[in-house]
């Protein structure tokens, strides 16, 4: 069994930074690929960002640019780092994990492991 606990949300300014941090526990190797999703108030979950292995990358087109999604491996720890942040990035973020090679890494039902979320918001 895999436990995820995500920190580092916040309420920050439009245009400031945060950085999330997701710790991994309870599996002796590593995933995968791990992922950040976030989902607002009445919309579906939605993928952010995801690293599969240990360096290829992938993005929202609405975070490109804004968004750097990166892994420690030796400390178990997925982190995201938000600059630019804009109103619209507001919402419950989760880390998710997944340890089957065979996975397309990039929907919500790709990754079995998840975190308890944390909150981010925006203000303009």
């Amino acid at each position: 069994q895999v436990h995820l606990v995500a920190s580092g949300g916040g309420s920050v300014q439009a245009g400031g930074s945060l950085r999330l941090s997701c710790v991994a526990s309870g599996r002796s190797y590593g995933s995968y690929c791990m992922g950040w999703f976030r989902q607002a108030p009445g919309k579906e979950r939605e993928g952010v960002a995801a690293v599969i292995g240990s360096t290829q990358t992938r993005y929202a087109d609405s975070v490109k640019g804004r968004f750097t999604i990166s892994r420690d491996d030796a400390k178990n720890t997925l982190y995201l780092h938000m600059n630019s942040l804009e109103p619209e990035d507001s919402a419950m973020y989760y880390c998710a994990s997944e340890f089957w090679v065979g996975s397309p890494c990039a929907t919500v039902r790709d990754f079995t492991y998840w975190g308890q979320g944390t909150q981010v918001t925006v203000s303009s």
